[in-house]
């Protein structure tokens, strides 16, 4: 939003210097027209306020707080029966597009080289593809609008919807048209569109598309699409120069990508860019630490379980798995882990003091705390405040697309599989199975994820994916392209108590920090957090208990009912705007 205003004040002062210099010649609109389209510093100026189409320097991180790997502080009306209907659904906004459409049908001055020209447009057909990818998502078919339409045009503004085969289709034109145009192949801020971020998209795009067409069974194209997916990953993987970050280790390299203010562009592609210059800050440190603010998003235990052990082999192959403790279940594992949770030997910093920092039961419900986002600096915790960068593409996304198109279509290799899976692997410490397919099916994925999977490495793959990109907003658009929305409705499982009134040392440090109980402990200990596990709480039922009673998971929210049905594949479209226009017809069972 702020370069938006940015954007739009110079746009303001462009079209005022125009207008100033042949105020008894033509009109405003008309000298306004040509400062901005007679020059290629017009066209530039116009096209930043395209990015104000991206999500928010506070979005990206929020979006899994819908997910099936997080506990949350209330189950979403989406996922309550009889909670979310047409009369509160949202999303349908066209301003954007029409912004867009309006540059593109004006930028034809022939005074500017056709190359330049067609960058912009590139640009442009770029946001147009992005906002539409968005719409397509979330309802399904929408119509097709490629053009500025006026107050008057009735036939446009009160028409039908179109199929998603023809607005996909026109998304794929718009980016191969920015793929061929756009002349920016590399962005030393990370912050601008290239060449290799339009591809890097249209391997998101067709990725989604192919799967969703393939799992819902909507006829036609999928694996023209999955093909499409790898092939624009692949190129992004040969020209566009980009490579894991690995400057820091196997144990930091990782959250270094989410915790640096400057976007760490040998892997990110695109990020929305703090600055306290311009007083641009995220919440990340006060949405991940807060006991009020935000959803007090945790980690579920069943997804927690996905986590590989360093050696490559699975978790829970091991007996006796479910019931370890949170300091000795959280050993010895892929080191994302610690890099993503609160556990072992992660520190803090208050007011320049380093300080031991478990997980805090004042935020977490299930011991598994975030940490991905946030820093470890408390000073951020209260406010809007975070200077750190924020992702929206990076490479691991495209070794990710890669994988799973060309697995998908029956072509990954072992040689595939080294360097996109395996070095994901291998940058978090992982030291097995990273130079070859696995052969056998991992039971625990098939009982818990994908009971229709019996392809080894499609598992392994979709096993990654959901660990790599872990609260970066892509999990609730995988579920729905992978037809399992039921995993919605799961229960929300938290880490193994083996017994009430014994305190907990989370971290391992020697000092317990947490205790359940049902009946509060005469003797407390000093610096301990005491949690109600009852069955009921205050004469009404306790949302935060035990699996077993007195030991076992926690489980949070399970009296609270969550609700999946395929209808919800899409959103409604909302209630007013069909009144609006009844022609666009409501998506199936929806009211």
């Amino acid at each position: 939003m702020q370069r938006y205003i940015l954007v739009m004040v110079a746009l303001s002062v462009l079209i005022l210097t125009g207008c100033s210099k042949n105020l008894d010649q033509q009109p405003k609109s008309t000298a306004g027209n040509a400062a901005v389209f007679g020059s290629e510093d017009g066209l530039k100026l116009y096209s930043n306020s395209f990015y104000d189409g991206l999500p928010g320097i506070s979005d990206v991180y929020k979006t899994d707080a819908m997910a099936d790997y997080s506990a949350v502080n209330s189950v979403p009306d989406f996922l309550r029966a009889g909670a979310y209907n047409s009369r509160v659904s949202d999303g349908w906004t066209w301003s954007t597009l029409r912004n867009i459409n309006y540059f593109i049908a004006n930028c034809n001055n022939p005074a500017i080289s056709a190359t330049v020209r067609n960058n912009y447009i590139g640009l442009a057909r770029f946001f147009r593809a992005w906002f539409y990818y968005d719409k397509v998502k979330r309802f399904g078919d929408v119509p097709w609008i490629g053009k500025p339409i006026t107050i008057d045009d009735n036939a446009t503004l009160y028409a039908g919807r179109d199929s998603r085969t023809v607005v996909m289709d026109s998304v794929i034109a718009d980016l191969n048209f920015a793929i061929d145009n756009i002349t920016l192949k590399t962005d030393a801020t990370g912050s601008q569109i290239t060449k290799y971020v339009a591809c890097g998209f249209k391997s998101r795009v067709c990725l989604f598309e192919g799967t969703f067409r393939k799992y819902q069974g909507v006829a036609g194209g999928a694996d023209t699409l999955l093909q499409l997916a790898a092939d624009a990953a692949k190129r992004v993987m040969d020209e566009g120069g980009f490579s894991l970050n690995q400057a820091t280790g196997t144990s930091l390299s990782y959250r270094q990508l989410f915790t640096s203010a400057a976007p760490v562009t040998s892997e990110i592609m695109l990020a929305n860019v703090a600055s306290s210059t311009l007083a641009v800050y995220n919440d990340a440190n006060w949405y991940f630490t807060s006991a009020t603010y935000g959803s007090r998003l945790s980690f579920t235990k069943t997804f927690i379980n996905t986590y590989l052990d360093i050696d490559g082999t699975p978790f829970t192959s091991k007996a006796g798995y479910d019931t370890l403790p949170f300091v000795k279940e959280t050993q010895g594992r892929d080191k994302r882990l610690q890099q993503t949770i609160r556990m072992g030997s992660y520190t803090r910093t208050d007011n320049g003091k380093v300080i031991a920092a478990p997980p805090v039961f004042s935020y977490t419900y299930t011991g598994y705390m975030p940490i991905k986002w946030s820093v470890d600096d408390t000073y951020f915790d209260n406010g809007t405040t975070n200077v750190t960068s924020v992702s929206l593409m990076r490479y691991a996304e495209i070794l990710l697309n890669y994988a799973e198109a060309m697995e998908e279509l029956g072509k990954l290799s072992d040689a595939d599989w080294t360097k996109t899976i395996g070095a994901l692997r291998a940058r978090a410490g992982i030291t097995g199975g990273t130079t070859a397919k696995p052969a056998v099916a991992d039971s625990y994925l098939q009982t818990n994820y994908f009971p229709g999977i019996t392809d080894a490495a499609l598992l392994e793959i979709r096993r990654e994916r959901g660990i790599e990109l872990a609260l970066e907003g892509f999990r609730f658009a995988d579920l729905i392209r992978w037809k399992r929305g039921d995993l919605l409705a799961g229960s929300w499982h938290g880490m193994y108590v083996p017994a009430l009134n014994v305190p907990m040392d989370l971290n391992g440090d020697g000092v317990y920090d947490v205790c359940f109980y049902q009946t509060l402990p005469a003797n407390q200990v000093t610096g301990v957090t005491y949690i109600n596990v009852s069955s009921t709480l205050n004469g009404v039922t306790n949302p935060l208990q035990l699996s077993n009673g007195t030991s076992g998971e926690i489980h949070w929210l399970d009296n609270v009912a969550k609700e999946w049905a395929d209808y919800k594949y899409l959103y409604p479209i909302p209630y007013t705007d069909l009144q609006l226009n009844p022609k666009l017809g409501q998506n199936p069972i929806w009211q």
